[in-house]
């Protein structure tokens, strides 16, 4: 967003500002850590929206439940733009200050009426019109969003409507005001921030851009980078389909599970000339492999850091030492780095953050007393007397404005690659449960009260036009395959949408029926939208 990739605002601005959109985001069940600041924020006035196809838990907590259809996003917001600038209720100064390309967006979204949205995504125009309206008047306003948003063949695109969004009407760059992300694991941010991203270094440098920056990186580590881009998860299995990448090293990944499409992906996995899987679990992946290398757990048996989704950087501390073979990543990695020919010693924790922090001026000034006297900082924090910034973008509120013009981007509604039809009639959605989490790796080995194990969720007119009830086995095919799963009859879906998780492969395959259509800016599979046809088993006819 403008630049370094994170959240604008803190948890506590959440809890003070005055309306909150949970866009694409299960927050009750996938984030409840974070849905206690919501709920703060609900209990002291704010007024709070969930947009969502599902009727969730977290939809039971708002305001108004924008139930929009799988992959409409962009029709929704840009009504609501509509909406917004009809109304005179677009900031008007803060677009002419902060921004670039607002002739153009205001012409795209005119064509968005309210009826023509509603046709589309399934929300009634009235619903659409009170959320843009409270949205715009709010003093303060926060839009948060999830896989719901970034799951999807566009998803780039869903992320700038909501962008645009904002900066229509100045919900960025202030307290209580932002653009939020809500991060699936505690260290999700944290990766990015380190440059786990095919196409940054640490400190979201971009080294092929920036010859200073390249020159910096060079001379810290001895080397003459290239200036191209690595390959994402999906250009990897790309490069694996083509022949082009021969050997890969999986570190606490479980794609032969978690990958779109699960038959390819175990297809091409098993391909290759060489597979190491470093892993605390011996997944489906490790499986595979040629070399496995057992990890610690890095959150009791490793020192380091973590970075959350309001980008505040914390110390992680070992308690426990690793079962014995396993050995700490850092310390595996070093060593393989021995063998191929460069001795780094054995690097301690601090060393290695100390290194980050000489070329990523974001965290310059995150020192580990700091961290541990202040319970962790907030990036960007660029020296040791800086406080760290509770929220990004300030500087598009200076005149004249600092740095860079916001742009607004033009994007229209583009329907999932896959939609229903006479042969596969229904549409899957996927996602996860509040008692799991995705393959089921990390969680599957521990009892819960709330487990219930994989099931097909549908509708209760689906389930009576199927003539199945709770429990009973049904086929669910794709163009891809089929796994067989017990219904569940849920209230909170639609008729013609159905809901399953990935968290029990053991039991259900879910993604055999995923399909592998990917988003050509980030990478990202459509988990959330594919075909489907339901069949009771006694009837049921593989495929």
């Amino acid at each position: 967003m403008f630049g370094a990739g994170g959240g604008t605002s803190s948890y506590r601005e959440v809890e003070e500002t005055d309306v909150i959109f949970l866009w694409g985001a299960n927050a009750r069940d996938n984030h409840p850590i974070f849905f206690h600041h919501v709920l703060k924020a609900i209990r002291r006035g704010a007024r709070m929206f969930a947009c969502d196809p599902r009727r969730t838990s977290t939809a039971q907590w708002a305001d108004a439940w924008l139930g929009l259809h799988v992959g409409t996003d962009i029709a929704l917001a840009n009504a609501m733009a509509r909406v917004i600038i009809h109304a005179g209720l677009a900031n008007q100064a803060f677009i002419a200050n902060a921004t670039s390309g607002f002739e153009a967006y205001r012409a795209a979204v005119e064509q968005y009426t309210l009826a023509r949205a509603e046709r589309i995504t399934g929300v009634p125009g009235e619903v659409i019109e009170r959320a843009a309206l409270a949205y715009a008047r709010a003093d303060r306003a926060v839009i948060c969003w999830t896989l719901g948003i970034t799951e999807h063949h566009n998803a780039v695109d869903n992320v700038l409507s909501l962008i645009n969004l904002a900066l229509l009407t100045g919900h960025v760059g202030r307290y209580g005001s932002g653009l939020n992300p809500l991060r699936g694991q505690n260290n999700v941010q944290g990766g990015g921030d380190m440059g786990a991203i095919p196409n940054r270094l640490a400190g979201f440098q971009d080294w092929t851009k920036d010859a200073a920056v390249k020159a910096k990186f060079d001379a810290a580590w001895g080397i003459d980078m290239k200036a191209q881009y690595g390959r994402n998860l999906s250009q990897m299995f790309e490069g694996m389909e083509h022949g082009e990448v021969r050997a890969v090293y999986a570190i606490g990944e479980n794609p032969a599970q978690s990958e779109a499409d699960q038959n390819r992906a175990e297809r091409l996995l098993t391909g290759l000339d060489h597979l190491v899987v470093q892993d605390i679990f011996l997944t489906r992946t490790a499986e595979l492999a040629t070399v496995v290398l057992p990890a610690s757990a890095s959150w009791c048996e490793s020192e380091g850091t973590v970075t959350n989704s309001e980008r505040r950087v914390q110390r992680v501390r070992k308690a426990l030492e690793p079962p014995p073979g396993a050995r700490d990543d850092m310390w595996i990695i070093a060593e393989i780095a021995k063998r191929l020919g460069h001795d780094w010693g054995q690097p301690s924790a601090e060393a290695v953050w100390n290194e980050v922090r000489s070329l990523a001026p974001m965290v310059a000034g995150m020192s580990y007393p700091r961290l541990e006297r202040e319970g962790g900082l907030h990036w960007p924090c660029y020296d040791e007397t800086h406080p760290g910034e509770q929220f990004l973008h300030g500087r598009l509120w200076q005149q004249p404005r600092g740095g860079p013009a916001a742009p607004f981007s033009v994007v229209e509604h583009d329907p999932p690659v896959e939609m229903p039809d006479a042969e596969y009639p229904f549409q899957l959605t996927t996602g996860r449960r509040l008692d799991s989490y995705n393959t089921g790796v990390q969680t599957g080995g521990f009892t819960s009260p709330l487990r219930r194990g994989e099931t097909v969720d549908i509708s209760p007119e689906d389930a009576a036009s199927l003539g199945v009830g709770e429990g009973d086995r049904v086929r669910v095919s794709s163009r891809r395959g089929s796994v067989v799963a017990p219904v569940r009859v849920d209230s909170s879906l639609r008729a013609g949408l159905v809901f399953m998780t990935f968290h029990h492969q053991d039991q259900v395959k879910t993604n055999v029926l995923t399909i592998d259509a990917t988003d050509p800016k980030s990478g990202t599979a459509e988990f959330k939208a594919c075909a489907v046809r339901i069949e009771p088993v006694a009837a049921a006819v593989t495929t």
